[in-house]
């Protein structure tokens, strides 16, 4: 890496400690961040609740001792347009994936673009903060202890894979995309066109593919604990496709 790229991706802070301490600081932020995510995920509420916040306070708290400024973190305007191919591909996906649900009658969620925003516009919020912790949290950080983009990226999507288990669906899906965007990160250092790209592929996987598949987009203890929501039923027609999809099918047999 040359020097240039290490400086931009610096998070030490202005105050480096000696190596070793340096190193201990950087691998306890990690260890308990990430151990306190997985928490989260596997603790039944209410204390789960509890622990989110925990969980915030440890991530703010160490993002704030290693802070190296906005630019090193990617909350920036350079490599923004650069790097807006990344959302156009994510575009041309979920469109694919759209056409492909409509012919499967599998689409369901919100008819209009407006009640898309108004559905789902928490989960744009989730969706960059979860490339904030992916790739500032937990990449950077792994970089900075192994020297090797290569084991840090790999690394990094391993991690942001495990935490979505046991959800297969979400597992398989987050590796993939969290060796992308950090190999993309590297490269144009921008966390606004991942998230982006994120909140696209997310939605477009919440809306295409059944929830009985993707469990409402659950992880963790949630995932176990589903229940699909039982609707009775007023004829022999086999309920294999999405809600939406079954009630429109049936209206015109429909007893009232």
């Amino acid at each position: 890496m040359s020097a240039s790229a290490a400086s931009a991706l610096d998070f030490s802070g202005p105050e480096r400690p000696g190596a070793a301490g340096w190193r201990r600081r950087t691998l306890l932020d990690l260890a308990v961040g990430y151990g306190l995510i997985l928490i989260v995920i596997w603790t039944p509420a209410p204390l789960r609740t509890v622990l989110y916040f925990v969980t915030l306070g440890w991530i703010g708290y160490a993002t704030w001792i290693s802070f190296s400024g906005w630019d090193a973190m990617g909350v920036r305007v350079a490599g923004f347009f650069r790097s807006m191919w990344v959302v156009g591909i994510a575009l041309c996906l979920a469109a694919g994936a759209v056409i492909f649900a409509l012919r499967e009658q599998t689409l369901h969620g919100p008819h209009s673009a407006l009640r898309l925003m108004q559905g789902f516009w928490g989960y744009t919020i989730w969706s960059f903060f979860q490339q904030f912790l992916l790739n500032d949290f937990v990449m950077r950080r792994l970089l900075k202890l192994t020297n090797d983009r290569r084991v840090a990226v790999m690394g990094a999507a391993g991690l942001f894979a495990l935490a979505h288990l046991p959800n297969p669906v979400l597992t398989v899906m987050t590796l993939v995309w969290g060796v992308a965007a950090c190999a993309i990160f590297l490269r144009y250092r921008n966390l606004f066109t991942l998230g982006m790209a994120h909140a696209i592929l997310g939605i477009c996987v919440a809306v295409t593919l059944p929830a009985s598949v993707q469990h409402n987009m659950r992880v963790g203890l949630g995932y176990l604990r589903y229940r699909p929501h039982v609707r009775r039923h007023l004829n022999q027609m086999d309920h294999r496709v999405s809600t939406v999809v079954w009630v429109m099918a049936e209206a015109p047999t429909r007893r009232s």
